[in-house]
């Protein structure tokens, strides 16, 4: 599995540019007016790994694949969105398809390109947004619980729906209490749970220091995720090969791109760990959850190699590259055979042996 990020804000803060730079494209149109992407663009970008790189070429594999992060430009929101104002039904239920929510939010002057609510105030952009989510999901659950108290709702179900009604209520995003909770509020479609990123929009001069604005976020949002990136720099990078890359990003002492910051932040923010496998006909990362037991990460790769899982065989991605092989490894006495209750861990190398 890799994951999937909606890019989501205001009209005109950059989505559509930001979307062009991370996937590379240039399919998404960015324009001085809103609404301009109406429907949701999608990319599909390899999370390219520095570790799978070396795995394939000590195997000699034929083929090497990445796993990928998918990104979902979604139509700008307005006020009202939750009523329908602007695109808003249409980007309530993009937003419900992505496993994160990347919050666009314009922290840069510029008298060329109009701000729909005629200033520049990031914080309360974030509030907009916020207030519109909200609003979406005190209607799913005023009608959720209509709908329970006379169907198939169990009593634990509705005790759950009034608790997290009287928290939206309050104007508040609601509060996951335990796995159950949210399961049962992911498939009801509630966006306040979904876990986010703010990602600051500035300009070059601002991207390494920040400025008044992201100060402003930062002050606002001390509990977030918040990260600055320059959307027409990365707009630029994304033409450049490798070589020209690296010495436009030393030119402007950029160390890492918006990309490499967004799969990082991403993995971390849902908690994603990765393992490879590695031989002769193919090289692979697999995304799985942290803590994922060694049957449920066999069953990434085959639905039926959990039910039939008999054991792993394990190694370090640094070990492997040590050593030259899992035979060698093995020599070494670095390869470990691992049963049903292994907690696979991030950088495994796995073999997994299944009945057939």
């Amino acid at each position: 599995m890799g994951f999937k990020c909606g890019i989501v804000g205001l009209p005109n803060v950059g989505k559509s540019t930001l979307f062009n730079a991370l996937t590379a494209s240039k399919n998404a149109e960015a324009a001085n007016f809103p609404f301009c992407t109406i429907d949701p663009n999608i990319g599909v970008v390899d999370v390219v790994d520095e570790r799978l790189d070396a795995l394939s070429k000590l195997s000699n594999s034929k083929k090497k694949i990445y796993t990928n992060i998918t990104f979902v430009d979604i139509a700008g929101l307005v006020k009202g969105a939750s009523k329908g104002e602007g695109l808003g039904n249409k980007f309530l239920s993009h937003i419900r398809e992505v496993d994160a929510i990347i919050h666009l939010v314009r922290c840069f002057d510029s008298e060329k390109i109009t701000h729909v609510n005629s200033k520049i105030n990031p914080a309360e952009d974030l509030e907009t947004i916020k207030t519109e989510i909200i609003l979406s999901d005190l209607d799913i659950v005023q009608k959720k619980m209509e709908k329970g108290k006379k169907k198939s709702l169990s009593d634990k179900e509705l005790k759950i729906l009034e608790e997290k009604l009287k928290q939206l209520n309050n104007g508040e995003e609601v509060k996951i209490n335990s796995e159950d909770e949210e399961k049962f509020l992911s498939n009801i479609g509630l966006l306040s749970i979904k876990p986010k990123i703010i990602v600051c929009n500035v300009d070059e001069e601002n991207l390494s220091k920040g400025n008044k604005y992201t100060e402003q976020v930062k002050d606002k949002y001390k509990n977030e995720k918040i990260i600055n990136i320059c959307a027409d720099i990365e707009d630029q990078l994304s033409g450049l090969d490798k070589s020209e890359r690296a010495s436009f990003m030393q030119d402007i002492g950029l160390n890492k791109t918006g990309l490499n910051q967004l799969i990082k932040e991403g993995y971390d923010l849902l908690k994603l760990d990765t393992f490879f496998t590695s031989g002769p006909e193919e090289s692979r990362a697999w995304t799985i959850k942290k803590n994922t037991l060694a049957p449920k990460a066999a069953s990434v790769i085959h639905t039926d190699f959990e039910k039939n899982f008999i054991r792993a065989e394990a190694v370090t991605c640094e070990d492997f590259i040590k050593f030259g092989s899992a035979e060698k490894c093995k020599e070494n006495g670095k390869l470990r055979i691992e049963g049903k209750d292994y907690v696979v861990k991030d950088g495994d190398v796995l073999h997994f042996r299944v009945n057939p």
